[in-house]
């Protein structure tokens, strides 16, 4: 009696390959863009797209996201192409902080602790 391998497990590449295909072409996204569900799963939607959807229904970036479902990256972006050009999900840029704090903060921290 064969085997039987998990169906999401990174060992079984026939699943992998059944949810990328062939090489198509994949939204230009990192490991930092930030997913968010623009709605529910529907009835018909495949097992990953349904988690994806489920998941991201807070901002999770793509790596949070591969991590969480246990599939490399390259095929979570499959998956997040797929459900970005059905409007399914958004993706955002992170949130940057700027590199230096804002000046006029700095001073009112600075004469705060001289009046101490």
């Amino acid at each position: 009696m064969p085997v039987r391998r998990e169906r999401r497990s990174p060992e079984n590449p026939e699943r992998l390959y059944i949810l990328t295909g062939d090489d198509s072409e994949r939204a230009p996204l990192d490991l930092v863009t930030l997913i968010v569900a623009n709605g529910d799963p529907s009835p018909t939607a495949q097992p990953e797209q349904s988690a994806v959807l489920r998941l991201s229904r807070t901002p999770l970036s793509v790596a949070e996201l591969s991590a969480y479902m246990a599939l490399p990256v390259s095929v979570v972006t499959v998956v997040l192409t797929e459900l970005l050009a059905a409007d399914l999900v958004q993706a955002r840029a992170p949130v940057v902080r700027s590199a230096l704090p804002d000046r006029s903060l700095l001073e009112a921290v600075m004469h705060g602790l001289q009046k101490l």
